[in-house]
């Protein structure tokens, strides 16, 4: 067995979860984790956990999630969880390219964040569901995915949020220091339920590479000059939290990537534009990069890691997206390429992303999935050796 090889979180969901998703994505006069809104979810979702953690253990995964078939989005069920957040369906959804590389692509609607009142992460749902993983899972290492700090800053800094009337918030930076507080109430309290590995998802990065054509917000081209001011700020709400995640113990891991829906992305953007900034000046233990095309431009963006020898790079050389398996002859070119510039046994292999980020899921079958899954675990294997 090979711990080299290693999934990003998501997997496809089944089609008896699936049709209670469908139902929460239509509605918004619902609450949060929608439990008592549709008789026999909570039931449904328990089963489904149950069922493909067990498939990733006969997969030989050796650090599982729960496939987060807990979420409807990876990233908005956490704040829709926080004290403070009323969910509903906004206007239009996020705005990623079609197949076609140039056409805008909708996402769904149910995207709208209103901030009721001061952000709390006491008690939050994913607790409750982690210990749940953890009892399913038993002696398996375990992780859990959450969005960072700053994709989540970020999304309500455009919002209509910050300096009305009756805003909670007058301002970014106190929004920033709300926002802070209810993170740190939440890892205080994965860590104490025993979590060992938080992983922060994030897909704002490329917002700050001027080689992306696109702007997940208006489908438009991306104004520099407006987001420029916002790099120090990501990256400060982030490593405090991160700091503060490594003064409980705790290992800190995050997954970078442009865009992940129906086998769709948000954009380009590649790691060299934003390597000194996100790459460089990021604490975190582990890093899981997206380099499944060209669009993540060279692999000479590892050398901000040289001087940095505790940290891990996960390169997502493998596609989610697709059906079909991939390029053996290039993931292996590409890891002989990084092993130049990083010791090999610093570097791990993945998918650029999950499975299905959003509940939908990319365009392929569940068979497909796990095909792939099994291509990733034999080429680390053959690359190198077995590890556990």
């Amino acid at each position: 067995m090979t711990d080299k090889f290693q999934i990003v979180g998501s997997l496809l969901r089944p089609d008896e979860l699936l049709k209670y998703k469908t139902q929460i994505e239509h509605n918004d006069d619902i609450q949060y984790p929608f439990y008592e809104n549709y008789e026999g979810y909570e039931k449904c979702e328990t089963e489904a956990i149950k069922q493909v953690v067990a498939k990733e253990i006969e997969h030989n995964l050796s650090v599982v999630t729960d496939g987060e078939f807990s979420k409807s989005m990876w990233h908005l069920d956490f704040v829709w969880g926080f004290g403070g957040v009323k969910r509903y369906i906004a206007d239009h959804g996020y705005f990623f390219r079609d197949v076609d590389g140039t056409s805008k692509y909708e996402t769904r609607k149910d995207i709208g964040l209103r901030i009721t009142d001061k952000l709390s992460g006491k008690n939050h749902h994913f607790i409750q569901l982690f210990q749940q993983l953890q009892d399913t899972a038993g002696e398996q290492q375990t992780k859990l995915c959450v969005p960072s700090p700053s994709h989540i800053f970020g999304e309500l800094s455009w919002s209509d949020n910050i300096g009305g009337t009756d805003s909670v918030y007058q301002n970014k930076q106190e929004l920033k220091e709300g926002l802070v507080i209810a993170y740190k109430e939440f890892v205080e309290e994965f860590a104490a339920v025993g979590g060992k590995i938080l992983q922060f998802d994030d897909c704002l990065w490329e917002l700050f590479a001027d080689d992306n054509p696109n702007s997940p917000f208006t489908g438009g081209h991306i104004n520099q000059d407006e987001v420029s001011g916002l790099a120090t700020e990501f990256i400060d709400i982030n490593n405090t939290v991160i700091d503060f995640g490594h003064s409980l113990g705790l290992k800190m891991w995050t997954h970078n990537c442009r865009g992940n829906y129906d086998s769709r992305n948000m954009g380009g953007g590649s790691y060299v534009k934003i390597a000194n900034l996100f790459l460089k000046q990021l604490k975190y233990d582990r890093f899981f990069l997206e380099w499944d095309d060209d669009r993540a431009g060279s692999i000479e963006a590892l050398e901000v890691f040289k001087d940095r020898p505790e940290t891990e790079i996960v390169l997502g050389l493998l596609s989610s997206k697709t059906s079909t398996l991939d390029d053996e002859a290039r993931v292996v070119r590409l890891l002989d390429e990084a092993s130049k510039i990083i010791d090999k046994d610093r570097l791990l292999l993945s998918h650029q992303c999950g499975f299905a980020s959003c509940d939908g899921g990319n365009e392929l079958s569940e068979a497909q999935q796990w095909a792939k899954i099994d291509q990733g675990q034999k080429i680390a294997k053959q690359y190198w050796g077995s590890t556990i």
